[in-house]
């Protein structure tokens, strides 16, 4: 039994109490039975994650996930899989010796974005696509031409409980700022250059002067849509999250004896992947059907601000809580300071942001002595790599 009633709505439903229609009771019995088969328990009007939730565990909560993610992206991509894959390099390819990291923005309907948007699938957890304003990187290999990882910056989530308190945010500030602030929706390596400990560089390189110089060429003096004013000043920070609790990723990545990610708290354990294995598309065409979207700008679209808004709406009118949103699967915060500065210059006091000024090229040579040979010269893990073993869809 899953603790809800089988007919009331509940208090809490967009339309007040009353009785489910056979479309909301069959709705409603399809979330309770993929919450399930993802291994949730719903009890007392909660849902819970089965414990100990370690990283295999997390990796098997997302799987149907991620599945469902690559199911809808198989009709944009199936038929690029064999060509794609040849730039995923063999072991043999990789010389540690050798490598050299090229950082190659990716532009719409264009071969690196086929190629960032199929890597990304390679991800053992679903990945965003990013929201709002975005820059994609692909990190490449010069010697070979073969792909060593990506990232990709996007907007901020607008609260972050562990970021504003790390920032000092007032809420006039908060709005203001919180422009120079971009979020890593992915971000690492892939093998066989991940063996390598390559996930370390990709994540260095976030934080790059080449970085910093995109962003300033595409959103300064562009007009926000939200505030009506042009944009001025750089990016001050950049946030992301571990992909699998704790971090080994990010721990211990330092430049010049400064940390670069400061780990500043875990998130709340929310979300909606847990409605993405399927789910969410029916939940969609009941949302389209009987709510009213949440976007109350026209010129940001006439649709939801977020996938989580619309489950939350959605839910109540099935007889199940919003806060089904909880899934408990918390995740380690980071943030990326890019700046001597950062923080006042956030908080407004310092009108001007002091940057820290590093190239792709001087962070590669941090990486390469402190990570990248020492790695290669105890662990040959990686010559036995057959891209092969990353095809989504066979022949």
């Amino acid at each position: 039994m899953s603790g809800f009633p089988s007919q009331n709505r509940g208090s809490d439903a967009l339309t007040g109490p009353g009785l489910l229609s056979s479309e909301e009771i069959r709705l409603r019995r399809k979330v309770e039975r993929s919450l399930r088969l993802q291994g949730f328990q719903l009890k007392d009007g909660e849902l819970r994650a089965p414990a100990p939730l370690d990283k295999e565990r997390i990796r098997d909560l997302h799987r149907q996930a991620r599945t469902a993610c690559i199911e809808r992206a198989r009709d944009g991509l199936r038929r690029h899989e064999p060509r794609l894959l040849r730039y995923f390099a063999h072991g043999a390819e990789v010389e540690p010796n050798q490598i050299r990291p090229q950082l190659v923005q990716v532009n719409a309907r264009t071969e690196e974005e086929l190629l960032f948007r199929y890597a990304r699938l390679q991800w053992s957890i679903p990945v965003s696509a990013g929201y709002g304003r975005r820059l994609r990187f692909l990190v490449l290999d010069e010697t070979n031409g073969r792909l060593i990882g990506l990232f990709g910056l996007g907007d901020p989530v607008f609260h972050l409980r562990p970021r504003d308190e790390w920032v000092g945010w007032d809420d006039d500030a908060h709005r203001e700022r919180l422009r120079h602030v971009m979020d890593a929706f992915v971000l690492g390596a892939v093998p066989p250059y991940s063996y390598l400990l390559c996930g370390k560089l990709v994540a260095m390189l976030t934080s790059s002067a080449e970085v910093q110089e995109a962003f300033s060429e595409k959103y300064d003096g562009r007009t926000s849509l939200i505030s009506g004013r042009a944009q001025k000043g750089g990016l001050a920070l950049i946030t992301t999250n571990s992909a699998l609790g704790r971090s080994s990723l990010y721990n211990r990545v330092r430049v010049d004896g400064r940390t670069l990610f400061v780990s500043v708290g875990m998130t709340s354990g929310s979300g909606e992947f847990h409605f993405s294995n399927g789910v969410y598309a029916d939940l969609l065409r009941y949302a389209r059907e009987h709510c009213a979207p949440s976007a109350k700008n026209e010129q940001w679209g006439n649709g939801w601000r977020s996938r989580r808004e619309l489950v939350r709406a959605v839910l109540p009118r099935l007889g199940l809580s919003r806060e089904l949103v909880y899934h408990g699967v918390q995740r380690e915060v980071f943030v990326v300071p890019l700046g001597r500065n950062a923080r006042k210059f956030l908080r407004g006091e310092d009108r001007t942001l002091i940057p820290h000024v590093q190239c792709a090229d001087d962070l590669f040579a941090e990486f390469r002595e402190r990570w990248l040979l020492p790695r290669a010269a105890r662990d040959q893990r990686y010559r036995d790599f057959d891209p092969e073993s990353l095809r989504l869809w066979g022949g």
